[in-house]
């Protein structure tokens, strides 16, 4: 599997928890369907099916992870 860089994976990371918090705030389907964008993006990133795996599988490539703690992961 090919696997995205880690400064790809961090700016998607920083996009989908930024667009979270406006759809809390606005619920717009412009957002939403922006969140739905970067969601697929990252699991096609990570080789995962949903967002939040998808979240911890990319936390866990960016560097500073620790790469002991993949407890999260086998879930």
């Amino acid at each position: 599997m090919l696997m995205a860089h880690p400064a790809v994976l961090s700016n998607l990371i920083k996009q989908y928890e930024t667009l979270r918090v406006l759809h809390a705030e606005d619920g717009s389907p412009e957002v939403r369907q922006r969140m739905d964008d970067i969601a697929y993006t990252l699991c096609v990133s990570t080789g995962t099916r949903d967002v939040d795996t998808a979240l911890v599988a990319a936390r866990h490539r960016l560097p500073g992870a620790r790469p002991e703690d993949d407890s999260v992961l086998m879930a």
